[in-house]
């Protein structure tokens, strides 16, 4: 197998002659012969076939031995693909760039065979087999598509020798698809023919080779015998070699050290060589920097390099070659820059190694590349790469690129580069990250060179801007702003840009967001309102407001919201706080009530806690009424409670409220019917609508209407009527008429009348009559008989209509239908039915119902019928429903004699029902029946007492019994006596007393009386011959038999008395006519003796038991016992009085009573002893009984003679509820003495009314209105007993000293005292009554406001007083009084409120009134003032004017000047003054003060040492008052800081300082709309109130600031106004301290001679002040911007001693003036600079001189970084310290340098300045690489503590957790766990 293939070019190649010339000879017939590869087998073989195939196209080389297919690429350099088949190949091609291989075998398969993937795609036999010969010729492509899809190839086979004759057949036809077909032609390989020979074999093949540069064309092979073995094939290459041809070709083939020798041989440029050499080496260093390589193949390269350049003499080339050499390190770079620099001095090579810095710098020593340092290097488009980096993210290269090449960029930089830089810009780049480039870099580049560009920037910043509250939402707005800001130019750069339009409406605009976003941010910070700048642009500080409400998620947040955020926000802004409350309550209602409730469920309370916040009343009340109109009805309770909260206070808009509470009533009540939105204008539309609300048919239907008729003053009886037309046919009419006016009713009848009449004229309503199917002739119609029978039928069948009902639950037959009038269908049997029956038949409704009453009684209906006698009783009251009741009463005692069986309602008390009857009866009966009814009611009271004494029985079918006194005794004054006894058996005793009462009515109903004739026992005859009494004593006899039994004497006596009475009647009423009366005593004595004393026997025993019953019951009833005793006799009676009052113990109700008894009794008997014992008995009786009310018990002296009385004195004038009338009366009953008890009495109640009204207080806390009423009837009481005195002067001795006993609180027990001694008109020695009096009422009507105070406490305690509560709200009346401790007790009272009546006090107690200023100011000011000042300054308005502060300090003030004391005024105001704390008060109040120091020493009367004192306060004042004022001046101005504040009292000093402010400079410099202090107007106003000369300061400031000398400051002003004159202070404070003068002459000066320095300052600050035509005008200064910079170059010119006039400056020549410079001040750094200047400005291109100026700029890579490190390190900047080290060029070096450093400062030092001094975008990267070097040393070294309590550890965790470095992780994690984090 031929599997060793080596290749061996470039090794054998020998340089040989032909055609018989001499390898020696150096003509032109030199060859060159090179073995390009050797083939070999492991053993030796038998060569069969050997054949090379080759294309000119596809640069590829097929070699073919015997079996073996090796494929090359042209240079032999790579083996492609290495194939053995089973048999030789007879031929094979490639083809589409070679992919694709086609193999022919001997054995006829065919191979396609993919060469990348070296796969054989397919194999097929396309030939039969032929070992002796060749299967294929060859193989013709004329196109190739191989799919992958094996499936689609087809293959077809057709013969060839109709086509040709060489040997082929057969021909193979690939079908891929539809559309592509491959036909392959085979042929036999012709034979080669030998060109040359060669002797290195036996047999030389050759073949034709592809041309080359090298080749002549063939390729030579050596071939060998086919029977003879061999081991290998080699291949080698014949070319021609001329000597500059060959050395090309040695120089090709990278034979450097051949090319040298035949170079050096043949005389050739050997420099060629070396230049070879190094493009060789140059790609070599190419191909390693792109694929890398170790760092020896670099130094080998680079070393070689080195050589090479060195034997090289054309400098050019060496630069040249040194620039586009790919070095591999930035040391090499540097080295091989700065060596082409020492053989050739360049101002390409300066450029390079300043290129190279800055690439360093951009990509770091680490990342340096080669290639990609060419790249940069030849890169000319440097706003391209700056857009790259921005694109990329890459901030710190963009910003470094920028400031490197920023000249250059200024040269092409125009609108669409601008605009290509902003959009380059990410738009998730932080605005922290972009916004220091911004500021220092990008804008004042744009401001400089392209001002247009100002309006594409200004648009573009605030478009970023806005975007940022959507990128960034956590620092937004700062970060906003922060933006924002930086694209309002500063008020210096502004003014030069005044006369072009470089975008100012942008600027504006822009300026515009910058204001709201400091709106946005002061609400974010100030009042935590985090609003959207949308909302915040679009609205008002109106709407602020109201979104700062609205965001509050509770009402119960409102008050705070309101007093931390509203109310300041409202102070700023001076907004009308209670107006802005107001408006935003109306917009609330406004907003939410057109939503649904669902939505706002509680606007309506936030509404009111808003409400709740405000002050001004009248503003509250508006707010009220909106609430009102807009609130969801039916209202809330909170809106409910607040309506009725105002409704009760008073104030002028209160009958407004009123009248729209009312109109919300209406309209609450019409959306009870649907009506929401209603205007009514007048009384039609009105009642329309009560039209409509009666239609509705609610309960409240009328109720509404009257009440809506009443808000609209609507007479309501039309109203009324309209109701009642739509109840016609109900029972409601009634009912509604009861409820109305006499009046009213009326109209209301008779419009109802009215109506009726027409509706009954109206023919249409005559159907509506009803039809009973009854018909009459008019004649029987009048027959009231018939009309009679034909009710009784319908009675009837009534009747049996209702008792089938009961009994089948149903109606069986179908009654007769009848219309109704109000539609509904009734049976005519109905009792509705009857009474239209009866109306028709003419009977009325009492007849018709009596009659239905006594036939349901008979029936024993007892229920029905009692309905029916109760709604006759009550709707016809008169003498026939008497007649009825009288009836049915009677009827019912028959019924229930004779036991007749009764249908009665359950619990139905029936005996008193029958008593009801029967006393309804009599009560509107006729007078003919008035004896019988009175004869029945006793009759059944009787039986109904009787039945109230019975046992609760069921078994009589009524139990229910009414408890309590019957309706007599509910109506007596006195006790009435109840017996107690057995109670009865009803079925014994009732059916008995109904007998009696039966018997007591003898005669019949039916019986026929005449007029005045009677049916009762009493007046019946004996002239029939009846013995009615024999009927009526039998049941008598066994009633009372059972009552006596049972002990009902009482009911026993009354039964005994009524029918005896009635019987003794009835015999009197006989025995009028005497023959009648002469027959029935012969006929009845025997049985009247019998009754007589039968009735006399029973009456005295039932007497007697029934008297010691009363005396012994609770209450003696006293008519009760008088009558028994009348039933006994004298000594009886008398025995039995006395012993009850002995054996009665206190009970004087009881001894009264019998007394009385006693009383009356002796005077019926006529026994005046018995009486005046009685009597005696009765007083004692009833003062105990009276003094008993009063808790006292007169049982001591009781029934004691007279003068026995007085003992019990003492004890009636200790009891609090003694009167006067009672002490007097007592004295009066009793004859005792009068003055004596009086005055004890008096003394007596007022001490102990005052002890027990403390001790009552303290218990129970009484309320001052009962105390006072209690006083005032102690009052009227001794006012009253007084006059009754012969003397009162022992009265008011102890009255006075009483008074000072009583607690000084108790106004009322004083009053009474006080009123009394007035009243007793007697002298008072101690003090003045009327004073005292005058005292009192002060106090009174005086509330306290202050808790008592020591001195009062030590009053009660040295008097024996309790503690009261009311010394919380009174003052103490004896303090004051006495005068003693006044002013401890009034001073702290004192205030605005309560100042007026403490001036009456203190006027009527005639103390001190300028003390009493005094303190109320001092009062005033300690109180209001000072916390409205503290409150001030809380609130951040220290030194703002106040209108409330004002007020409380014009109160006071205003008692200050009433003061009478000059003196005592100004101490007083002076002494306020100094307590107040700086600001427009204090300022205010030194006024006030000189003011009382002027009119103190205006006083003539003053004294010569009160005026020295006067004068010496004066003058220590005013300076005060300027030292106040000035301090005043800078508070409000916003300049009160340390320094400012202690050069107060130099006023002159001070305003220097303020134009020093460094708020100056800012104005100038910052962007923005910031609010700056106005220094002019705080000048102005401080040299008004110290008298300071201004136009003097104003010139010293000018010679200071525009005059200063010294060669060192000299040079710095002039470097700062050629870089930026904002930059020097001065002119801007000149600037800006010139513009409050006038423009005449403002730089005249005394001082030095002006130097052109000097000029130049004035001519810039000149500029800045005025316009550029009137510079032109004034001072002949052209309108250019060349004169300022002729003036600058004029100035420097005389820096440098060269004296120089600006016109002699403008007409030298430039160029000679520039190497003038150079040749003689070329040494000093000034000069240089000057030079370099004038260059540009002028445009001077030398080359020499720009090469010598170039030779001083140092390069970064030249510097000597760590000597700057160690200088910035000894001025404490380690920061800056170690941003120099980081730009050491050598890795190595500078990681040493590092960690030096590092191990030695204070890291936490390093990344504080980091953050406070390199946060500019001019430092491009480094703070973030200072950052994160720190950190990572931090972190390496494990020093984590040192950042733990720092705000730099969060980025040192995020570092750690970014890079993923495992140790370094677990390294924080175990020290975060060890420090417990």
């Amino acid at each position: 197998m031929w599997s060793d293939v080596e290749l061996l070019i470039n090794e054998d190649t020998n340089i040989v002659r032909y055609d018989g010339v001499s390898r020696e000879d150096s003509g032109s017939g030199l060859y060159q012969v090179d073995t390009l590869v050797r083939i070999s087998s492991s053993n030796k073989v038998a060569i069969l076939l050997i054949f090379i195939v080759f294309s000119n196209t596809i640069e590829i080389i097929i070699i073919v031995v015997d079996n073996t297919v090796i494929l090359f690429d042209q240079s032999y350099q790579t083996i492609l693909l290495l194939l053995h088949f089973d048999t030789d190949v007879d031929t094979i091609d490639v083809c589409l760039e070679r992919k694709f291989l086609v193999v022919c075998e001997r054995n006829g398969n065919l191979h396609l065979i993919y060469v990348p993937h070296k796969k054989i795609l397919l194999t097929r036999l396309v030939v039969l087999l032929s070992y002796h010969k060749t299967s294929f010729h060859k193989l013709i492509f004329t196109g190739f598509y191989i799919f992958q899809i094996q499936s689609l190839i087809k293959i077809n086979f057709c013969s060839t020798e109709d086509y040709h004759d060489e040997g082929c057949s057969t021909a193979v036809m690939f079908n891929l698809g539809h559309e592509i077909h491959l036909m392959i032609g085979v042929i036999s390989v012709y034979q080669c023919c030998g060109l040359f020979s060669l002797k290195v074999s036996l047999i030389v093949f050759h073949c034709t080779f592809p041309s080359h540069n090298s080749h002549i064309g063939r390729l030579c092979s050596l071939l060998f015998s086919r029977a003879e073995p061999v081991a290998a094939v080699v291949v080698k290459c014949f070319t021609e070699a001329l000597p500059e041809n060959r050395l090309s070709r040695l120089l090709h083939k990278h034979m450097f050290e051949e090319a040298e020798k035949f170079a050096i041989a043949f005389q050739l440029d050997l420099e060629l060589v070396y230049k070879v050499k190094l493009d060789f080496v140059l790609e070599q260093l190419d191909s390693a920097s792109v694929h890398g390589s170790g760092q020896d193949v670099w130094s080998k390269l680079v070393d070689e390099a080195k050589t090479n350049l060195m034997k090289i003499t054309d400098e050019q080339y060496v630069v040249d070659y040194c620039l586009k050499a790919p070095w591999p390190t930035i040391e090499t770079t540097e080295k091989m820059l700065n060596h082409a620099a020492t053989r050739y001095s360049s101002l390409q090579i300066q450029e390079a190694l300043a290129r190279l810095a800055t690439f360093c710098c951009l990509h770091g020593l680490e990342n340096f590349n080669g290639n990609a340092w060419i790249e940069f290097l030849h890169s000319t488009d440097h706003l391209r790469n700056i857009l790259t980096h921005l694109r990329e993210g890459d901030m710190k290269g963009a910003q470094l690129l920028w400031l490197r090449y920023e000249g250059q960029i200024t040269l092409d930089f125009d609108e669409t580069n601008l605009e290509a830089l902003l959009s380059a810009i990410p738009e998730d780049l932080s605005s922290q990250d972009l916004s220091p480039w911004l500021r220092t870099v990008l804008v004042p580049f744009v401001r400089k060179v392209l001002p247009r560009g100002q309006k594409i920037l200004a648009k573009w910043l605030e478009q970023k801007a806005r975007n940022l509250e959507l990128t960034e939402k956590g620092s937004w707005p700062q970060n906003g702003l922060d933006l924002a800001v930086l694209g309002l130019p500063s008020l210096w750069t502004w003014k030069k840009s005044l006369d072009e339009d470089y975008g100012s409406d942008e600027v504006e605009n822009l300026r515009s967001l910058v204001s709201n976003l400091r709106q946005l941010l002061d609400l974010h910070q100030k009042y935590s309102c985090k609003l959207s700048l949308s909302v915040l642009e679009k609205g008002t500080v109106w709407s602020v407001v109201f979104y700062m409400l609205d965001k509050v998620p509770a009402p119960e947040l409102i008050a705070a919201t309101v007093e931390n955020s509203v109310l300041p926000y409202a102070l700023e802004h001076q907004l009308p706080f209670d107006e802005l409350l107001l408006r935003y309550i109306k917009d609330l209602l406004e907003r939410c009530s057109s939503q649904t409730t669902t939505l706002f469920t509680e606007w309506e309370a936030k509404a009111v806690a808003v409400l709740g916040c405000m002050n001004d009343s009248d503003l509250k009340v508006d707010a009220v009424l909106e609430i009102m109109q807009k609130a969801v009805v039916p209202w809330s309770n909170v809106v409910e409670k607040l309506v009725q909260q105002y409704l009760e206070m008073d104030g002028p808009k209160q009958e407004l409220l009123k009248e729209s509470y009312r109109l919300m009533e209406i309209r609450k009540l019409l959306r009870g019917y649907g009506i929401r939105n209603f205007n009514l204008s007048n009384s039609t539309q009105v009642m329309t609508l009560i039209r409509y609300i009666l239609k509705q048919d609610l309960p409240m239907s009328l109720d509404d209407s009257l009440t809506l008729a009443d808000a609209y003053k609507l007479p309501t009886s039309q109203i009324n009527y309209l109701y009642l037309i739509q109840l016609i046919g109900q029972h409601k009419v009634l009912s509604v008429l009861k409820r109305l006016s006499s009046p009213e009713a009326e109209c209301v009848i008779e419009h109802l009348t009215s109506w009726a009449q027409l509706q009954l004229e109206d023919k249409a309503h005559i159907s509506d009559e009803e039809d009973f199917d009854v018909f009459f002739t008019p004649t029987n119609f009048e027959d009231p008989k018939i009309r009679k029978q034909i009710q009784e039928r319908h009675i009837t069948a009534y009747e049996n209509t209702r008792s089938r009902h009961s009994s089948k639950q149903k109606t069986v037959t179908t009654p007769v239908v009848a219309n109704d009038p109000d539609g509904k269908t009734k049976t005519i049997s109905t009792e509705a039915g009857l009474r239209r029956l009866g109306r028709q038949l003419q009977r009325t409704e009492q007849e018709l119902w009596s009659d239905l009453g006594l036939r349901a009684l008979k029936v024993g209906k007892v229920d029905k019928a009692l309905k029916i006698f109760s709604e006759l009783y009550e709707h016809h009251c008169n003498s026939s429903t008497g007649k009825v009741l009288f009836t049915a009463a009677r009827m019912l005692c028959q019924m229930l004699e004779a036991d007749v069986p009764m249908v009665i309602p359950k619990d139905m008390d029936l005996p008193a029902v029958i008593h009801d009857l029967a006393c309804q009866a009599i009560s509107v009966c006729h007078s003919d029946l008035l004896l019988d009814c009175l004869e029945l009611c006793k009759g059944t009271r009787t039986a109904m007492d009787v039945y109230q004494q019975c046992q609760l029985s069921d078994n009589y079918g009524f139990i229910a019994k009414v408890a309590g006194k019957d309706h007599h005794s509910q109506w007596t004054f006195q006790d009435v006596f109840s017996e107690d006894c057995i109670v009865l058996d009803p079925l014994s005793v009732l059916p008995v007393q109904y007998e009696i009462t039966n018997c007591l009515l003898p005669l019949s109903q039916d019986a026929k009386l005449y007029p005045l004739d009677c049916s009762c026992l009493s007046h019946c005859s004996f002239a029939d011959g009846s013995n009615y009494l024999r009927v009526l004593l039998g049941p008598l006899s066994n009633m009372l038999q059972m009552l006596q039994e049972c002990s009902q004497l009482e009911l026993a006596l009354r039964v005994l008395v009524n029918s005896y009475g009635s019987c003794l009647q009835h015999v009197t009423s006989n025995i009028m006519d005497i023959n009648l009366s002469v027959q029935v005593y012969y006929l009845e004595k025997p049985y009247w003796i019998n009754v007589m004393f039968t009735t006399t026997s029973t009456l005295n025993s039932v007497a007697v038991a029934l008297l010691n019953k009363v005396f012994n019951w609770r209450v003696v009833d006293c008519d009760l016992a008088i009558g028994l005793c009348t039933l006994l006799t004298r000594a009886e009676v008398f025995k039995t009085l006395w012993k009850v009052i002995d054996n009665t113990w206190q009970n004087y109700d009881k001894i009264l009573a019998v007394a009385k008894i006693g009383a009356n009794l002796s005077c019926l008997y006529k026994e005046p002893e018995e009486l005046k014992k009685f009597l005696s008995v009765i007083t004692d009786a009833e003062w105990g009984i009276k003094l008993g009310k009063l808790e006292i018990s007169i049982q001591p002296v009781f029934r004691q003679q007279p003068e026995m009385k007085s003992n019990l004195i003492p004890v009636l004038v200790k009891n609090k509820k003694i009167t006067p009338d009672v002490i007097l009366q007592y004295c009066s009953t009793f004859g005792l003495d009068r003055d004596h008890v009086i005055n004890q009495y008096i003394t007596t109640l007022l001490l102990l009314q005052e002890d027990e009204d403390n001790m009552e207080a303290l218990a129970s806390g009484l309320e001052e209105e009962v105390q006072s009423l209690c006083h005032a009837d102690a009052l009227e009481r001794v006012l009253q007993i007084i006059p009754m005195l012969h003397s009162t002067s022992e009265l008011t001795g102890n009255l006075c000293a009483a008074m000072f006993k009583l607690s000084p609180y108790n106004y009322e027990r004083i009053e009474v005292v006080l009123k009394i001694i007035q009243a007793a008109d007697e002298n008072v020695a101690t003090f003045s009554v009327s004073q005292a009096m005058g005292l009192l009422q002060h106090l009174k009507s005086y509330k306290r406001v202050s808790p008592p105070a020591d001195v009062e406490n030590t009053h009660l305690l040295e008097n024996g007083l309790l503690p009261n509560p009311l010394s919380n709200s009174r003052l103490p009346f004896h303090l004051l009084l006495q005068s003693k401790h006044y002013w401890k007790i009034i001073s702290p009272e004192l205030s605005e409120e309560t100042f007026p009546t403490l001036l009456l006090i203190s006027k009527l107690m005639k103390v001190s009134l300028d003390k009493l200023y005094m303190s109320a100011a001092n009062h005033v000011f300690e109180k209001k003032i000072k916390p409205l000042l503290l409150e001030k300054k809380k609130m951040g308005h220290s030194y703002a004017y106040n209108e409330q502060t004002f007020k409380v300090a014009k109160t006071m003030m205003m008692y200050i000047q009433c003061i009478q004391s000059p003196e005592w005024a100004a101490a007083t105001a002076h002494k306020i003054t100094q307590e107040l704390p700086p600001g427009y008060e204090k300022t205010q109040s030194l006024r006030f003060c000189l003011v009382l120091g002027d009119a103190w020493l205006r006083d003539p009367n003053l004294e010569e040492a009160a005026r020295a004192r006067g004068e010496t306060f004066l003058s220590k004042l005013k300076l005060q008052f300027q030292r106040s004022a000035t301090e005043n001046v800078l508070m409000t101005s916003q300049l009160s800081n340390p320094e400012n504040l202690k050069l107060t009292g130099l006023p002159g000093r001070l305003v220097v300082a303020l134009y020093e402010h460094n708020s100056v400079e800012q104005r100038y410099k910052e962007t923005g709309v910031q609010n700056y202090p106005d220094i002019h107007a705080a000048v102005k106003e401080i040299s008004t109130i110290n008298n300071v000369d201004l136009k003097k300061i104003r010139n010293m400031l000018l010679e200071k600031w525009i005059c200063k000398t010294g060669p060192a400051m000299t040079r710095i002003y002039l470097y700062l106004f050629i870089c930026n004159s904002l930059h020097f202070p001065s002119s801007v404070r000149v600037v800006y301290m010139l513009q409050s003068f006038s423009m005449e002459d403002p730089f005249s000066t005394s001082g030095p001679r002006l130097t052109f320095c000097h000029r130049t300052r004035a001519l810039l600050c000149l500029v800045r002040l005025v316009d550029a035509a009137m510079l032109e005008a004034q001072l002949q200064i052209p309108r250019t911007k060349n004169y300022l910079k002729c003036y600058i170059f004029v100035s420097q010119l005389e820096a440098l001693n060269i004296p120089y006039t600006v016109q002699s400056f403008l007409n030298s020549p430039k160029e000679g003036l520039v190497k003038g410079l150079w040749k003689n001040h070329s040494h000093e750094p000034q000069a240089v600079r000057l030079v370099a200047d004038l260059c540009l400005e002028y445009q001077v291109y030398d080359p020499q001189l720009w090469n010598s100026l170039l030779q001083k700029c140092p390069f970064l890579l030249n510097l000597d970084l760590i000597g700057i490190a160690n200088r910035f390190a000894q001025f404490n900047l380690p920061a800056f310290a170690l941003g120099t080290l980081l730009l050491i060029p050598c890795a190595s070096k500078k990681e040493q340098q590092i960690q030096g450093f590092l191990s030695l400062c204070n890291p936490v030092t390093v990344l504080e300045q980091v953050e406070e001094l390199m946060n500019t975008g001019e430092l491009a990267g480094i703070p973030s690489q200072i950052r994160e070097t720190v950190l990572t040393f931090i972190s390496q070294n494990g020093q984590h503590q040192k950042l733990m309590k720092t705000k730099h550890f969060d980025h040192l965790k995020k570092l750690i957790f970014s890079r993923g470095q495992t140790e370094q992780v677990k390294d924080l994690v175990d020290y975060l766990t060890s420090q417990n984090w």
